[in-house]
């Protein structure tokens, strides 16, 4: 089975070709992904009518590449899966459309996948993939969750963010520090040449005693910070809170997982998104869940933005388990707003 996964839930296009035979893991034959991030730059954050344009740019050559690339044709093609939601309703539909469009034009049938699902098995294209069931720790943009995971499709919500996520609050504290956009990646790397004790930052719920995350006050006590100077913070004061916001963020995300994996009993943690290529967590996830005989799943650093490849693996992967079947029916609806507890 040769599944078509088109990603434009946001600022990045994707298209990946993932094979998937009855009693074998799903592989990845080829991708290909575009990064708006250089044109949203300008405006300090996405803008959606823009992304959407581009989105429309972009779709058919990255297919065509990917296509080219996996050695097949569209009429070989299977099913071709889409980011139905959550995410930007613009971008969403340019994605939708494309698709159900390719699949009409040699009969094949589409199927709709959610994004974050897309994230939460996107470690099974890694080359150390997990086994059910699991512990997972999704931080991707707006969203921070911790789920128990059973299987494809049985997902249930232990803790989320009440506000801002994690991916928010690096972004916003980076704008605040006038690191521009895309933020998560900039701060941490202002970060390593920072002092992580230099600011008392506060950790939020951090001893809460549930599995909640709250990020939205972080960002206060950094502009707190920022204004007790002035405005006139040398480089290495912006340094150091760049590495004492990402250590309070580090820390809760820490302590919620492995709380998390405590409560389940569960031997295994699966952390993914794009929060989830952050160098300092995996290094702090590692060596705290390795003294409790935990084992932490990453995917590949290039799986942890949003991409093509881990919407085909989540439409092979639930087709594989039988919980969901494609549609010839072409009239397709997205869902900006979807729950993956409603999946």
């Amino acid at each position: 089975m040769l599944v078509l996964g088109i990603e434009t839930s946001c600022d990045e296009t994707g298209a990946a070709l993932v094979e998937a035979a009855p009693a074998a893991a799903p592989s990845l034959l080829a991708q290909a992904l575009h990064s708006q991030a250089r044109m949203h730059e300008a405006y300090g954050g996405v803008v959606p009518e823009l992304a959407s344009r581009d989105h429309i740019r972009r779709v058919l050559p990255l297919v065509e590449r990917v296509l080219a690339e996996g050695g097949a044709t569209l009429s070989a093609i299977d099913v071709v899966a889409f980011t139905r939601g959550p995410g930007l309703a613009g971008a969403l539909l340019v994605g939708a459309g494309c698709a159900c469009a390719m699949a009409c034009a040699v009969g094949r049938p589409v199927l709709g996948v959610q994004h974050l699902e897309g994230h939460l098995l996107s470690p099974f294209l890694s080359v150390d993939p997990p086994e059910f069931p699991f512990v997972a720790l999704l931080v991707s943009g707006g969203h921070t969750q911790l789920m128990r995971v059973e299987a494809v499709g049985r997902y249930e919500l232990l803790g989320e963010t009440v506000d801002d996520a994690a991916g928010e609050a690096f972004d916003k504290t980076a704008k605040l520090l006038g690191l521009g956009y895309p933020g998560g990646p900039a701060l941490a790397r202002l970060a390593q040449g920072g002092d992580a004790q230099a600011f008392a930052l506060p950790r939020p719920l951090l001893h809460s005693g549930n599995l909640d995350f709250s990020f939205a006050g972080l960002k206060t006590a950094v502009l707190t910070q920022l204004k007790r100077r002035s405005g006139a913070a040398c480089d290495q004061d912006l340094a150091d809170l760049a590495a004492s916001t990402q250590a309070a963020i580090v820390d809760v995300l820490c302590a919620k997982a492995l709380r998390a994996v405590e409560i389940t009993g569960l031997p295994r943690l699966v952390v993914s998104g794009g929060v989830g290529a952050n160098a300092e967590l995996r290094r702090q996830l590692d060596t705290a869940a390795g003294a409790r005989g935990v084992h932490v799943h990453y995917p590949e650093l290039e799986l942890c933005t949003d991409n093509g490849a881990m919407i085909a693996l989540a439409a092979a992967l639930r087709l594989q388990h039988g919980v969901a079947q494609p549609t010839r029916e072409y009239t397709f609806e997205v869902r900006p707003r979807w729950p993956l507890s409603d999946v």
